[in-house]
């Protein structure tokens, strides 16, 4: 269909994992392309869904209720359906509609797939008696313990905090250097010597920029022209 490619692939271990790569613009004219798709996995009786949107510019309503229909009869099956790879602009929607509250969205689809990884673990891995004796041994804990606990966490929190703020100096930083970047570049930038090799995924860099204002070029350019000549 015009304007739109859709392929379906399996990932996993035992392929247990269907991948709905979409390339293009999904609106009211091509989202019938991808509910095919899905609905051909669902019959399937297959209920792990990746979607990879890594070359998709944009996402009308349309496109969105596909997934957010499907979403609870899949959830249903002990199922679940993630989406991967969405580039700022689509993201930036995506978050706006909120529907960060109802779907799982991650930069790669290693991540999503790590992600199914680890729930079907947790599934797997818990018994009645693995309960019950986790129940005792809490019940049985010291005050002191829970007090080292609470100071144990409350370190933990105040690092991460640290954490936060030192990848955003960074992030500044770069742009007062290349004022005109893009978040990708920053992403890329961050990853150098530099700066330390600074991992984190473009999603993160973007919910980084919106919160500290530089969600935008001319943000990031106004940011600059403000602050280069301070003393």
């Amino acid at each position: 269909m015009e304007g739109i490619q859709v392929s379906i692939s399996a990932v996993g271990p035992n392929n247990d994992v269907s991948v709905i790569k979409v390339g293009g613009y999904i609106d009211t004219t091509t989202s019938a392309e991808v509910e095919r798709a899905l609905d051909s996995i669902l019959k399937e009786k297959k209920y792990n869904i990746i979607i990879d949107l890594s070359n998709v510019d944009y996402i009308s309503s349309a496109g969105w209720g596909i997934f957010i229909s499907e979403i609870k009869g899949i959830r249903e099956k002990s199922g679940d359906l993630k989406l991967v790879n969405m580039i700022p602009d689509v993201y930036e929607v995506f978050e706006l509609l909120e529907f960060h509250y109802i779907l799982k969205a991650f930069d790669t689809s290693e991540e999503a797939l790590n992600d199914f990884k680890h729930n079907s673990f947790k599934l797997s891995g818990s018994s009645v008696l693995d309960q019950e004796d986790k129940t005792q041994k809490e019940d049985t804990a010291s005050s002191a313990s829970q007090s080292l606990l609470n100071s144990t966490q409350s370190t933990a929190q105040v690092a991460a905090k640290s954490a936060a703020g030192s990848v955003n100096e960074k992030i500044k930083q770069i742009i007062m250097e290349k004022p005109d970047i893009s978040v990708l570049d920053i992403k890329k930038e961050l990853n150098t010597e530099a700066y330390n090799f600074t991992k984190i995924g473009i999603l993160e860099v973007w919910k980084r920029l919106r919160k500290t204002g530089l969600s935008s070029k001319k943000k990031r350019m106004k940011y600059f022209k403000t602050h280069a000549f301070q003393s």
